[in-house]
Formats: C-alpha cells, sequence, structure tokens
C-alpha cells in the first residue's frame, strides 16, 4: 500500500479514500491513484483516463421525439523515451475506446450532421497506437509513424473543439465521401506523418495513409474493424498535407510595455484517396442506376480529393483580464468531383469566448453553425428514382444546424455541458420513414454533457 506523510513527516499509509481529501483542487478525480501514477512517472510513462457521458433529444422535427444516452471513455497511455531510457524526442502513443448508448442521430434524427462527437456503435476498440520522433536544432521536425486519427492534427480549429456537435471536429465532406469515413474517430489508419517548421510562423504538416481505416467497404465501417485492429495495407494510399501561418510566431518575445498582439492561425490544405468511387448517378452500363433496366452495378471512378482552408482569429482582449477574450473560426472545403460524392461542399463558422464571467477563467461560451450540400449528382439520382417508381422521394440539397453551448469548469476535473441545437432541412430533406410522404421537420435538440478526467 502506498504511504504519505503527515504534517509531522511521520509515514502514514494511505487510504483507499484519501483522494478525496483534495477533490477539489486534484487534476484528475482519483489523484495520485494511489501512487499508481507516480510509479509509472519513475519509467516515463504517463496515463489519463476520461468519460464523456450525454444525453440528448429532440423535442421536435425528426422520424420520432425522444431523448438517448452515449458515452465515451478513452484511456491515453504515453511513453517519453528520455525519461524512460535516455533517447531524446521520443514519444509512443497507445490509446483505447469504450463506446456505450445509443446515437440519436441515427435513431430520431436522420441528419448528415451528427449531434454529437462521440455517437458511434458500441465497441471496445483500439484507437491509435504511434510512435513519433523529433529531429533537427529547436525540434523543427517530427515524424510520427503507426496507427492514427487524422483529426487529431489535419483540419482542425482549435477554437471549434469546444461543440457538441461532431462536424466541429472531423468535417462533414470527408465524413460522407472518404472510404469508411475516413480516418477519424472511432477509426484510425496506418500511415506516417511528418511535420516541418522551416520558420517560426510556418509548419507543414504531410502524410501518407492506407486509403481507407477498413478493408470491408461494404455495410458499416465500424462493424467491418469492431475492435480497431484490422490495419488494412492494401486500400490504396491517402495522402494528405496542410500548411499553417500562426501569428505570433512560435517564440516570439513581447517587449516590455507593448500590448500582446491577437493571435491568429491560419492553415490551407487538400488530400487526395487513390481509392475506387462509385459514381452517385450512372450503373456500368451507362443507364441511371434507378432505371428498371440498370444492372445496379455502379460506374467506377478512380481517386477523390478535396481542398480546405480553416482560419482561426481573436478579434478581442480585456486589458484588464488576459484570459478573457473573444475568438472567431471558420472552416471550408469542396470538391468538383460530383459524380463520386455525397456530399461536395461543407463549412463551419462560429464564436467563442473565454472566461465569459468574472472569475470563471476555465469557462467558454460557443456560438457556431454547419452547413453541408449534397451534390448535383445525388440530387439528380433523388429524381430519377422518383420518376421510376412514383414515390415522394424530393432531391436532397442542403442541412444547417445551428448550436449554442457553454462548458461550466465545475473543477479541475469536471466539466458541465448544456447544449442546444437547430437543425435546419434534416438530411437535405430526405423522407420521414415514420411519414415517407413527408420530409423531416426542423429539428430543435436540447442536452447536456459531463467530462470527468479520471
Amino acid at each position: 500500500m502506498p504511504v504519505s506523510s503527515d504534517e509531522s513527516g511521520t509515514a502514514t499509509d494511505e487510504g483507499p479514500l484519501d483522494f478525496l481529501k483534495d477533490w477539489k483542487r486534484n487534476g484528475e478525480l482519483l489523484g495520485d491513484m494511489w501512487g499508481l501514477r507516480t510509479a509509472l512517472s519513475k519509467f516515463g510513462i504517463s496515463l489519463a483516463i476520461e468519460e464523456t457521458s450525454e444525453d440528448l433529444g429532440n423535442v421536435t422535427g425528426g422520424s420520432k421525439r425522444g431523448s438517448d444516452y452515449d458515452g465515451l471513455t478513452q484511456a491515453v497511455l504515453q511513453l517519453n523515451t528520455q525519461q524512460a531510457f535516455g533517447w531524446y524526442g521520443g514519444a509512443f502513443n497507445v490509446s483505447a475506446l469504450q463506446v456505450h448508448g445509443r446515437s440519436l442521430s441515427a435513431d430520431n434524427l436522420q441528419t448528415l450532421q451528427t449531434a454529437s462527437g462521440i455517437e458511434a456503435d458500441p465497441s471496445t476498440r483500439l484507437w491509435e497506437l504511434w510512435y513519433d520522433q523529433k529531429f533537427l536544432d529547436e525540434d523543427r521536425l517530427d515524424i510520427k509513424i503507426g496507427q492514427q486519427s487524422l483529426d487529431q492534427e489535419f483540419m482542425v480549429s482549435s477554437n471549434a473543439l469546444y461543440f457538441v456537435n461532431t462536424m466541429f471536429g472531423w468535417p462533414m465532406l470527408p465524413s460522407a465521401d472518404l472510404p469508411g469515413g475516413g480516418p477519424a474517430y472511432p477509426l484510425s489508419d496506418l500511415g506516417v506523418r511528418a511535420r516541418y517548421r522551416p520558420i517560426n510562423s510556418i509548419t507543414i504538416l504531410t502524410g501518407v495513409f492506407s486509403g481507407s481505416p477498413v478493408e470491408n467497404q461494404s455495410g458499416d465501417p465500424q462493424v467491418a474493424n469492431p475492435s480497431g485492429a484490422s490495419f488494412p495495407l492494401n486500400r490504396g494510399v491517402l495522402a494528405i498535407a496542410e500548411m499553417q501561418y500562426a501569428y505570433p510566431a512560435l517564440g516570439g518575445m513581447v517587449s516590455p510595455g507593448e500590448t500582446q498582439p491577437l493571435a491568429r492561425t491560419y492553415r490551407l490544405g487538400a488530400w487526395y484517396d487513390s481509392e475506387d468511387f462509385a459514381d452517385e448517378r450512372y450503373g456500368a452500363d451507362g443507364l441511371p442506376l434507378a432505371s428498371p433496366s440498370s444492372n445496379g452495378l455502379p460506374r467506377q471512378h478512380r481517386g477523390d480529393y478535396a481542398i480546405y482552408a480553416v482560419a482561426d482569429q481573436m478579434v478581442w482582449r480585456s486589458t484588464h483580464d488576459p484570459n478573457r477574450s473573444v475568438s472567431v473560426f471558420t472552416r471550408v472545403m469542396g470538391t468538383p468531383l460530383a459524380d463520386r460524392n455525397l456530399i461536395d461542399f461543407s463549412l463551419n463558422a462560429g464564436l467563442a469566448i473565454h472566461d465569459p464571467f468574472t472569475y470563471r477563467t476555465d469557462d467558454t461560451f460557443d456560438v457556431g453553425m454547419g452547413y453541408t450540400h449534397v451534390s448535383s449528382q445525388v440530387a439528380a439520382a433523388d429524381r430519377d428514382f422518383a420518376l421510376a417508381t412514383g414515390t415522394f422521394n424530393p432531391p436532397q440539397s442542403g442541412e444547417t444546424f445551428v448550436e449554442a453551448t457553454y462548458q461550466y469548469q465545475v473543477t479541475p476535473w469536471l466539466q458541465l455541458q448544456p447544449d442546444v441545437q437547430y437543425v435546419f432541412n434534416p438530411g437535405g430533406g430526405v423522407p420521414n420513414p415514420s411519414d415517407p410522404a413527408q420530409r423531416v421537420k426542423n429539428e430543435l435538440v436540447l442536452g447536456a454533457r459531463t467530462n470527468i478526467l479520471f
């Protein structure tokens, strides 16, 4: 049993509930975990465990009304090679996910842009498994190899990560268009990522990964790779590159008396996937897939790509409280290849207010929106199907949602987050499964999330 010292310096046995003495100040609920974290740190190992739980429900619209609980437990183990055995610049990471509960978006909403960033099939799975090594003076280059989730580094807006809706993380376009939804939560992909900083204000990210996180492209990709350990290497190549500009530059100094500049980061990137992609409207025989005469085999296209831009800009900072600030962000992504993609454009934008009230330095209030556009070929295929079957099947167009959320930091390890979302034209205007003669009506979604660090 771990021992501690009382105020006189006398060693005392540490009880199993001693972590509760400082529960308001601990960075994690379990503190040192009965000495485990201290023991691991001697070998350069850190352990983080987080539980995210939420209950969301739609009070209007959807195929039906109701609420669902969903939850996610994440465990991350990292090893610092210098602390472990004197090897500078190395880091080994392994993480796992335990997903539980149900998906409100699939059960009730029928939306393209899912209401929660943790919605996934219930499972216990490997998430990331990689090694990262730093090189050159001032660590200007680092290379990461292994199983990676691209939404941890690419296409990211730092101010968008406070929201609940999943599309503020991994965007709608690659979620819909890349095989298996792309290498993003809860899936990941084998590959190599290089990050190079030629000057302090510029960072270049490049990566080459397997073309798909799953080997079998039919059905639910999470069911096809239920453990996260299939490691497919025969699915083509996904290549991605991103250039980042940051101001102030890394390591920049402010002279005494000089006002701290308003921070900003701009990103410009593109990705290409060499997989085969099925045509959204026409078959290999040249007939519309909706035609009764079609053989039902879609025409195949080699490769797919998109370009994107992300901007984070601080627009105000209090002169009395530097923690209090207002930032705006936007992210756009598009592709001209309407013939092989469900989505050809997606947009996110919003506002993040840090320290919104006096003495609430760790709180944030955020308002944002997401828009996605269904490609013209998918809309044409909808019209083909309606004509061929004589049923109500309106062409899909676009879907928009707005979200407002507040992150309230109760203790260093506990966060409460009420959330409200409103969805316009769910699914781009798809028929309601519960009433096929009508579109799914606009939805008001209410709920709350908790984050607990153990």
